[in-house]
């Protein structure tokens, strides 16, 4: 009886120290410390649903994230749509889920300044952006910046990055810059973090599908749709933690779209 009890134990120690260990990477727009209370229960429940062990990982910036991705440092991992694309190309990593809601750049300023169009028209402005390559919160706000009131802030060099959608309106909000860039979702949490801010939003961009999360090419196909099934079946409360409502599936040709505007980037001259 023993001797089948230790056989039992070991067995049971095996299975754990042989579990699977995929690690999500997360993309910086907010503190570490947000992003840890918003998605460490996200990977607890996924690696409860599938039993594998999932990790979370983060970076202090969205361009030390870039790094990480590009040379394919995440099992799976929550991205913007930009940034998906790169990672396809370079590593071929595959869209499987994103949020339901589409996802538009918005432009925050503080209540008493002054109107929006002439503040975006000021050479004085100064523009807050999180990174040069956050795709809603940077690249398709600097475009329709261009396209749409004929100003551009790569010429200009008004503008500055200080990594993340937080230190966006944080900055805003203490006037180290008149504008930012970011995205609804990230807004809401810093209003609803900062109910005394003082910051409105005065414009949104176009809309694009949201952050996709996507797995490497190499996962094994069981694992994926495992992940993929406990990503559809995802609690509403820790929907509500990320602020969304719906995760949906996704693929590749979704994202063409975003491929075709980036030619359209072209005429943002990239940092």
């Amino acid at each position: 009886m023993k001797a089948l009890l230790l056989s039992f134990s070991l067995l049971c120690l095996s299975g754990a120290v042989f579990a699977k260990e995929y690690t999500l990477g997360i993309v910086p727009q907010q503190s570490p410390i947000k992003l840890y209370k918003s998605w460490k229960p996200v990977t607890d429940y996924l690696s409860e649903k599938t039993g594998f062990k999932v990790t979370l990982k983060t970076e202090k910036s969205i361009a030390e994230f870039e790094k990480v991705l590009y040379d394919g440092g995440y099992d799976l991992s929550y991205m913007n749509p930009f940034h998906y694309t790169v990672a396809n190309e370079r590593q071929h990593y595959d869209a499987v889920v994103r949020a339901k809601k589409m996802i538009r750049g918005i432009l925050v300023m503080k209540s008493d300044d002054a109107e929006m169009e002439a503040l975006i028209k000021d050479k004085n402005t100064k523009f807050l952006f999180p990174s040069a390559n956050a795709f809603a919160a940077t690249l398709i706000i600097k475009y329709e910046m261009l396209t749409k009131f004929g100003v551009d802030l790569n010429e200009a060099g008004n503008y500055q990055y200080v990594n993340s959608h937080d230190s966006v309106y944080l900055g805003v909000e203490r006037g180290i810059g008149q504008l930012g860039g970011g995205i609804q979702r990230t807004f809401n949490n810093f209003k609803a973090s900062n109910p005394d801010a003082v910051l409105k939003e005065v414009y949104q961009t176009e809309a694009y599908p949201s952050h996709p999360i996507a797995v490497r090419a190499d996962m094994p196909e069981d694992d994926r749709a495992k992940l993929v099934e406990a990503f559809l079946e995802i609690p509403e409360a820790l929907l509500a933690d990320l602020s969304m409502k719906k995760i949906i599936s996704t693929e590749d040709d979704e994202f063409s779209v975003i491929r075709e505007l980036s030619e359209k980037l072209d005429v943002v001259v990239r940092d």
